[in-house]
């Protein structure tokens, strides 16, 4: 609840105003609505346009860490997607994760994340 509190005060005092994005600004991560529409693409099989949206995350300067955890977390809070489907995206990031070199104490292993050993 402290971290929350925090994000918002560091929000006001960099942007004068709380919005969605502004917050996700200060707390350095992709924006989940940019996340769900990469998740959607790839259920669509439009991998060119899922490609197009991840290079505009690297672009901004998001690292590979930022985007599989906020994908993960998409994944998990989905209520659009069936169980199945999720735990598809999820084996996938099972795969991804454990190439990390610091995996012990990677963000998504500190905040619920994918948690699987190849």
């Amino acid at each position: 609840m402290r971290q929350a509190i925090n994000n918002l005060q560091s929000t006001w005092s960099g942007f004068g105003f709380i919005s969605s994005e502004n917050v996700f600004k200060v707390c350095d991560q992709p924006h989940p609505i940019v996340i769900q529409a990469i998740l959607e693409a790839c259920q669509r099989s439009d991998i060119d346009t899922a490609m197009e949206k991840i290079q505009e995350l690297w672009d901004q300067g998001y690292s590979a860490v930022d985007v599989v955890v906020t994908i993960f977390r998409v994944v998990k809070a989905s209520d659009k997607m069936p169980e199945y489907t999720k735990l598809e995206f999820i084996k996938v990031l099972c795969v991804v994760t454990p190439t990390w070199d610091d995996a012990e104490i990677h963000p998504a292993r500190k905040s619920g994340g994918p948690i699987c050993v190849s």
